[in-house]
């Protein structure tokens, strides 16, 4: 079998098993659509759901990639499959690109609802050139959250690995102005939100609709990239470590 082969059938069968397991699955898909359903249509009309479809996309798309890493190589971890897989022929990334792909489904598919959503109930009317280069910056705004995931899911047990995650996605979440616009949090919490990549994926989203807080464009994308390979780094330790490689 040739290695391409190895990598789709990977990617393939990460697929199914997560798309086959509907604790993950209905939570994943229906609380993002819901909450902007709930706050972005019900109770608001214009402006504001266009804004609200930046960040409720942003959170929606942060979930799976953290709760699929987590949670499905912590449980591979404790029924010995990581191990097993590391003992065979597949390629280590084969493991981990299958994993990403499968958030970059789920990410996908978030946000084709969430547009569809937006622009037959809130009247959210965007260009062309908007609506594609928003679901780009999305889905590779992926990368860091599935890079906290695949080091959560390195270092926890199964049974510790969803509450962490919960405990860091949800505040993480609110601190980035996801849930409330970033200007009604107290100046504190505003300054303290250039720590988390979440507030800087929100800002490039609303940079393309031209309704962030002005900051410049390359700031944004340097604590994105800087994080992300400080992310890469923890993660190929915290690897090195499970596996007893020196470093």
């Amino acid at each position: 079998m040739s290695t391409a082969a190895i990598y789709r059938k990977e990617a393939w069968y990460d697929l199914i098993s997560v798309w086959r397991t509907p604790g993950f699955v209905i939570p994943s898909l229906a609380f993002p659509l819901m909450f902007y359903l709930f706050f972005g249509v019900v109770f608001n009309t214009g402006a504001a759901s266009t804004y609200m479809l930046v960040t409720y996309a942003c959170f929606g798309i942060m979930g799976p990639a953290m709760f699929n890493f987590a949670m499905n190589i912590a449980s591979d971890r404790a029924h010995g499959w990581l191990t097993l897989k590391r003992l065979s022929p597949m390629p280590v990334p084969a493991y981990l690109l299958a994993k990403f792909s499968t958030a970059l489904v789920f990410s996908l598919v978030i946000i084709v609802a969430l547009f569809t959503v937006a622009a037959l109930f809130a009247d959210v009317r965007l260009h062309s050139a908007q609506w594609f280069l928003l679901a780009m910056v999305l889905l590779l705004g992926t990368l860091p959250f599935a890079l906290i995931g695949l080091i959560l899911g390195l270092t926890l047990s199964d049974k510790a690995a969803p509450g962490v995650v919960n405990l860091l996605y949800l505040p993480m979440a609110f601190l980035s102005g996801l849930w409330l616009p970033i200007h009604l949090l107290p100046t504190v919490l505003q300054q303290a939100s250039w720590i988390w990549p979440s507030y800087h994926l929100s800002q490039l989203g609303l940079k393309v609709i031209d309704m962030d807080q002005g900051h410049a464009l390359w700031l944004h994308l340097l604590v994105l990239v800087v994080s992300s390979v400080l992310l890469a780094a923890l993660a190929v330790w915290s690897f090195k470590r499970l596996t007893g490689q020196k470093t």
